[in-house]
């Protein structure tokens, strides 16, 4: 835990990390606006709705309100899909952002969901236990750390 790297809030340091940060990816205002959109078909107004929100959390009340409509079920493999494809782009569109994940070496990167430990808190990132350890599945720390690995090795065979 004390050198994990750790998802928590946009203001702290690594939040960055977060679908929340005020990173544009594509056309979207932030990760959170396209991973919730791809949730919906392409000719949706679900879609445009989330499109046209002022914030991440307004785009996800939005998805969750039209959960009925969703064509990709949350935390399924398309899911993960998706948000593996958006964080990709966000590092291709945020070089700056791409440095940063390789400074963090091979700590691991764990969204702490302890304030909301549901079950979707728990698949995307993971809750601090009283012993020290954390619970949960943290598929958003897993995709991060996938994909810093990829690039570590992209950097390692360019030199």
């Amino acid at each position: 835990m004390l050198d994990d790297v750790v998802i928590r809030k946009v203001r702290d340091p690594y939040g960055w990390l977060s679908n929340m940060s005020p990173h544009p990816v594509g056309l979207w205002r932030t990760a959170e606006h396209a991973f919730q959109a791809l949730r919906f078909a392409d000719t949706s107004d679900v879609r445009r709705r989330i499109m046209d929100a002022s914030s991440p959390m307004t785009a996800k009340k939005i998805a969750k309100e039209h959960a009925s409509e969703m064509i990709v079920p949350p935390r399924s493999a398309r899911d993960v899909a998706s948000m593996r494809r958006i964080l990709g782009l966000k590092l291709e569109q945020h070089p700056l952002l791409l440095e940063a994940l390789r400074a963090t070496g091979n700590r691991r990167i764990v969204e702490d969901c302890t304030a909301r430990a549901s079950d979707s808190g728990l698949f995307w990132g993971a809750a601090l236990q009283s012993d020290g350890t954390w619970q949960g599945t943290n598929m958003l720390g897993a995709l991060w750390m996938e994909l810093r690995s990829a690039a570590l090795a992209k950097q390692l065979s360019l030199l």
